[in-house]
């Protein structure tokens, strides 16, 4: 499950990107006119997928998932599956993606529910959100792109310090422990087996090691996260909508 922050600033980058590329179509205008109208028609399949903003998709626990949240989610799942080169557009992959947002959405809310009762500062909220400017050339190209995103500052203090909490949650009832020599070994011996396969040099494991036990970490987390949704979800009254 990714860090409702990092889907933040990757959902105001694109608003920036999106608002910055229109001097450069213009240098190369016939060249790209197939291109255009492609892109301009999977857009519209895209966006077809969509839900009216107001909309309720879901009720959690008696909690309201609205049309907007599903739509945001959904525009990430779908930009993931077509950088892994894959339409998200066709029959079975809009079930599968539409299933798989709403069951993210079901467990984010699961999750942000048992995390309520943790408190996020407002040193650490600031703390964030200025880690979050660094991301963008100028305070103006921030406030462009936040307003442009749909979003207020308001808005998006609420959404940071719900992560923070959701952070100390995670850290307290779904701890990874110890990842074991043995464990990095494994997984060292995978990747290196893949890298000669394909006649790739493979690094020594004590280069790799750092990023072999984060990843390990990471995998343990999700893990134990799914876990915890699942459980949270034999207790909880859910209702989807769509």
């Amino acid at each position: 499950m990714k860090k409702m922050i990092f889907t933040i600033i990757t959902g105001l980058m694109a608003v920036v990107l999106v608002a910055c590329g229109g001097n450069e179509e213009s240098k190369k205008a016939e060249n790209d006119d197939q291109a255009t109208t492609a892109e301009s028609d999977q857009q519209k399949k895209l966006e077809a997928q969509h839900v009216d903003e107001n909309e309720t998709v879901a009720i959690v626990n008696d909690q309201k998932i609205l049309g907007s949240e599903y739509n945001s989610a959904l525009a990430y799942i779908q930009g993931q599956m077509q950088q892994m080169g894959q339409n998200p557009t066709s029959k079975d992959a809009a079930e599968q993606v539409k299933k798989h947002t709403i069951d993210n959405l079901i467990g984010q809310t699961l999750l942000l529910q048992q995390a309520d009762s943790y408190t996020a500062s407002e040193a650490e909220i600031n703390k964030q959100l200025d880690e979050m400017k660094k991301q963008f050339k100028s305070e103006e190209e921030f406030q462009v792109a936040l307003k442009q995103s749909g979003m207020n500052m308001k808005t998006l203090e609420t959404e940071i310090a719900n992560d923070i909490k959701l952070n100390q949650y995670i850290e307290k009832e779904v701890p990874v422990g110890e990842i074991t020599d043995e464990e990095i070994q494994e997984m060292y011996n995978q990747f290196a087996e893949q890298g000669k396969s394909s006649g790739q040099e493979v690094p020594k494991l004590e280069e790799l090691k750092p990023q072999i036990k984060q990843s390990l970490q990471q995998q343990k987390q999700q893990e134990g996260l799914a876990q915890q949704v699942e459980e949270l979800k034999k207790n909880a009254k859910i209702d989807i909508k769509i």
